[in-house]
Parts: C-alpha cells; sequence; structure tokens
C-alpha cells in the first residue's frame, strides 16, 4: 500500500499547471459534494430510517474516513470536519427538493472543468492510471489549504 507521500507525489505529477491547479481546488470539492449528493438520493432499506442521518452516502463517507486514517491523521481530521459540512449541505438541498438536480449539475460542470484543465496541463487525470486517485484527489487539495495555513503534513 501507498504512504500517503507517495500518493501526493504521484498526484503531483499531472497537477502542476497553476489554472489546471486552481481548477482541481475549486472543482474536487465540489465533486465530492455531488457525489455524496447523488448517494444521499438512493433509497435507504426501512431499517436505517430509525437511526437518523443514516444512509448510503454518510456510509460511503464513513469508509472513505476509514481510508484517509490509514493514510494520515491530519488529513482525516479535515476531510472529517469536510465531509461532515457536505452531508449537511446535502440535508439542506434535501429539504429544498434540490438534491439530485443540484447533483447533477455541479458533478457535469465540475467534471467539464476538470477535463478542461487537464487538456491544459497537457496529462491526462490520474484516475485514468488508478481509480483510487479518486479519493486522493481531495487530500490533495486538503494538502493545499493546510499548507496555506502553515500546518505540515
Amino acid at each position: 500500500m501507498r504512504t500517503f507521500n507517495q500518493w501526493m507525489s504521484e498526484y503531483d505529477v499531472s497537477h502542476r499547471n497553476p489554472t489546471n491547479q486552481l481548477i482541481h481546488k475549486i472543482c474536487v470539492p465540489l465533486i465530492i459534494l455531488s457525489v455524496v449528493g447523488f448517494i444521499w438520493s438512493f433509497p435507504v432499506p426501512e431499517a436505517f430510517q430509525s437511526i437518523p442521518y443514516l444512509n448510503w452516502a454518510t456510509l460511503f463517507v464513513a469508509a472513505c474516513l476509514i481510508f484517509y486514517l490509514t493514510l494520515n491523521f491530519l488529513m482525516f481530521l479535515g476531510m472529517l470536519i469536510l465531509t461532515v459540512v457536505m452531508c449537511w449541505i446535502c440535508v439542506l438541498f434535501e429539504r429544498a427538493g434540490i438534491l439530485l438536480p443540484a447533483s447533477i449539475v455541479i458533478f457535469v460542470v465540475s467534471w467539464i472543468a476538470q477535463f478542461y484543465g487537464h487538456k491544459i496541463e497537457g496529462k491526462k487525470p490520474s484516475f485514468l492510471q488508478d481509480l483510487a486517485f479518486l479519493l486522493i484527489g481531495p487530500l490533495w487539495v486538503l494538502r493545499v489549504f493546510y499548507s496555506k495555513l502553515g500546518v505540515k503534513v
């Protein structure tokens, strides 16, 4: 299994162009939000309904957080905060009756921007090499945020 630093080094290779980096800093969190929103929209078994906020999305988020915990504790903490905020946004969208349509629009627009960024970069997206990079992108963005705060990971 690769270490956190190995994942970051591999991801860095196809994310050097400043425009592509900016697009990723904006679109990766939006893609996460949209995916959580899609999964939040899935019908849940009756057994889930007795536990508040238990749904397929919260189970998915929990599994992702376990993966992040195995890589780096500080990144896990940041992703925990971010995913709680994203789940809260999903609740607000669901109450407004726009969760699924908003998730679709956010997903499509964000991926178009991501592919545009990679066209500028001149390199294919990392996830085409290894699907696990879909979970690494958020850590890459969080690492940049941490560095701006002076937090070393």
